[in-house]
């Protein structure tokens, strides 16, 4: 199925540096956003503490809970709520007596709402030191990742290519983090599956529109390599656009219908699956073309 046909000529290289201009000041305004709300919304996963999921049978007002949270001592709790009935209680507290926990909250809620009237979902608690172990094994794997990424790429095709690939892999993490910001999403381990699988996608993508260009660079010896990257994209476009449109509706689905506990998971999907798109085609090859201005390859063309 050809959804755009390859004969078009959409100058991508020309458009370079507005893409680049406009996906810096998104990324400053995540870091703003970061620094404004004094770092990440990091999940107890990372953080450490207690996270307690409450589905009511009827809506509450969150102020409602807080009372009934303050025999407890979780007042200060932060509350987030999912719809008009259900809500994630996220505290600093820590208790290793689970059901001694889950039963005072029983306890708490039946007195303030009345019996049958909500269900204690979950009950979870991670530990500080677990948290920070976490924390650093989260890191060390999208590192890691990337690594592996400039290694094969780099083998594969050229170290620019490597580069290319790297830069926009980065640009997708810091724009999905950005959304993440901005919307008060919960830092937790099912956002870093997220951005794990947010960078296999978008290198997938990114080597397909490489393999491309370098295809042409060797059959088009007299074409600028400006002008073989805006024709490998252009004969690409209908394959990349495709495949993120089909992933997109998926997640789509999935963020509307999937319930709360996979909310964030699909939005952070959705954001990366966009900037991996666009990267691939404004991001990684503009930066092959760059490369190339500073260290020219082998090939020499024909002005």
């Amino acid at each position: 199925m050809e959804f755009i046909k390859t004969e078009t000529h959409f100058n991508f290289v020309g458009m370079m540096k507005i893409a680049v201009i406009g996906s810096v000041a998104f990324i400053i305004l995540g870091i703003a956003s970061v620094i404004y709300h004094g770092g990440l919304n990091l999940g107890i996963d990372f953080a450490g503490g207690t996270l307690i999921q409450v589905k009511f049978k009827n809506e509450v007002n969150i102020e409602h809970i807080r009372e009934a949270l303050k025999p407890l001592g979780f007042e200060r709790s932060i509350i987030q709520q999912f719809g008009v009935q259900e809500v994630l209680i996220r505290t600093a507290e820590l208790s290793e007596d689970l059901k001694g926990l889950s039963g005072n909250i029983d306890s708490a809620f039946k007195t303030s709402f009345g019996e049958d009237t909500y269900d204690v979902r979950r009950v979870e608690v991670v530990g500080p030191k677990v948290g920070k172990d976490l924390t650093q094994k989260a890191i060390f794997a999208i590192i890691f990742s990337w690594i592996g990424i400039l290694i094969y790429v780099g083998i594969r095709f050229e170290f620019r290519y490597a580069l290319g690939g790297i830069i926009a892999l980065v640009h997708d993490i810091l724009v999905t983090v950005t959304a993440l910001s901005l919307a008060g999403k919960e830092f937790d381990l099912n956002i870093v599956a997220a951005l794990l699988t947010i960078v296999g996608f978008s290198i997938n993508d990114t080597i397909v529109v490489f393999d491309r260009i370098r295809e042409n660079t060797r059959k088009n010896i007299k074409l600028q390599l400006n002008e073989c990257i805006n024709l490998s994209v252009n004969q690409t476009l209908s394959r990349t656009i495709l495949t993120s449109l089909t992933v997109l509706m998926v997640l789509l689905v999935l963020f509307i219908f999937g319930g709360t506990v996979i909310h964030d998971f699909t939005f952070a999907l959705l954001f990366g699956v966009l900037a991996g798109t666009y990267s691939t085609v404004f991001i990684a090859s503009p930066i092959v073309l760059l490369f190339e201005k500073i260290k020219p390859s082998k090939i020499k063309r024909k002005k």
